[in-house]
């Protein structure tokens, strides 16, 4: 139904503004100096959202707006919004001139064409193209951004990329450690001169937490006495917050820490000289921090552990040599994050349901578990022989 005001603007002329609310549509509202094209503009307005013929605010707004929009609403939404800000920003490259009503399922697969012949710029060989997962990662943030124009700024009746399929994406090898290779690593850590790396692989693997949310850490979301790590709301990589179990020796040495900081703590106390405000507050975060940087680094962002975590690698055999004489070089073939998978991997080994890993984990769906439904070759023969003594075939 279209409604109309008349108003008297500051020069004395008049005006007639017109709003039009229709179920199941966002509100639409014109100005105009005569009452008839104010009466042309709603009857046809109204027929054409009828229709499904009417875009409205989406012919007003671009996707680079959209984007900017998003991004400052979602920053504060997710703990980790870097490497979506810098996805965004290519999709922005892309697409951001287009008017959002120009933004359709079939330009949005011609850019997703485009995006999957791109080499890779970090973490393969030069001249490598984008796989299919990384152009889904890059869609599904591009989705949300969109999803976020429907739902919250009412600029599009419907989000576009619904109607975009997406690549199939290979399972991958899952690599996860062996028994022996576990000790090795865990003893070349332990015998590291880094006084961090040792506890920070045994919390990853011990609760199976991504490498940003461990060295990220504070002493706030640990809970010694439930032996828990809760990563709240923003705190993860999906934004959605789970609970982590503390137990075993990085419990131990993880509460040991926390008494020597507190040690430390009451010892500051008691110093005759007081801090300005500026060095009080950067000494408070940092207390509060369970990996904290150098005072002396500049980026205030929790500890880098590169050059600790490449020598452990190397120290435990996981990987290989390349080349002779000086260009001799160790490629690495087990990363940080495939800690994440051994913890899943021995969970599903150990004979813990599929859903109760999600929930250790934070995968939204199902399809990442069945990733870790695979068994060690010894598993797969104990479970061999308890089938054979069932049936008296032993």
């Amino acid at each position: 139904m279209a409604y109309f005001e008349k108003r008297i603007n500051r020069d004395g002329s008049t005006s007639y503004r017109v709003l039009i609310r229709l179920k199941g549509y966002p509100s639409e509202s014109a100005t105009f100096g005569r009452l008839t094209d104010a009466r042309d503009w709603a009857k046809s307005t109204e027929a054409n959202m009828k229709a499904g013929r009417h875009f409205g605010e989406a012919k007003r707004h671009t996707l680079a707006e959209l984007i900017r929009d998003y991004s400052a609403w979602k920053a504060n939404r997710i703990r980790h919004f870097e490497e979506r800000k810098r996805i965004l920003t290519r999709w922005q490259a892309l697409l951001g001139d287009c008017a959002l009503d120009a933004v359709t399922p079939a330009k949005i697969a011609g850019a997703r064409d485009d995006l999957v012949k791109e080499p890779v710029k970090r973490g393969g060989p030069k001249g490598k193209a984008k796989s299919g997962s990384t152009v889904n990662r890059a869609m599904a943030y591009l989705s949300d951004a969109l999803a976020y124009a429907v739902k919250e700024k009412q600029w599009l009746e419907r989000n576009p990329c619904e109607r975009v399929s997406k690549f199939k994406e290979s399972p991958g090898v899952v690599r996860y450690l062996s028994d022996n290779e576990r000790d090795a690593l865990l003893k070349s850590c332990q015998e590291s001169s880094n006084a961090d790396i040792y506890l920070a692989v045994l919390l990853s693997l011990t609760t199976g937490g991504r490498q940003a949310e461990i060295l990220g850490m504070t002493w706030s979301q640990v809970d010694f006495t439930r032996r828990l790590i809760t990563l709240r709301d923003g705190e993860t990589k999906n934004g959605e917050g789970r609970v982590l179990p503390l137990v075993g020796k990085a419990f131990d040495l993880l509460q040991a820490r926390h008494q020597a900081r507190q040690a430390e703590a009451e010892k500051d106390k008691v110093r005759p000289l007081r801090p300005t405000p500026e060095v009080e507050a950067q000494r408070r975060r940092l207390a509060e921090m369970v990996f904290p940087p150098s005072r002396s680094s500049a980026s205030g962002k929790p500890i880098q552990l590169h050059a600790a975590w490449n020598r452990a690698r190397e120290e435990a055999g996981l990987g290989h040599w390349e080349g002779e004489g000086d260009k001799r070089k160790f490629r690495p073939d087990f990363r940080w994050h495939d800690l994440r998978h051994t913890a899943a991997s021995y969970l599903a080994m150990q004979g813990v349901s599929s859903l109760e890993i999600s929930k250790i984990l934070g995968h939204k769906t199902m399809t990442m578990v069945s990733r870790y439904s695979h068994l060690s070759p010894s598993h797969i023969n104990e479970l061999g022989d308890k089938l054979a003594a069932r049936m008296g075939l032993q």
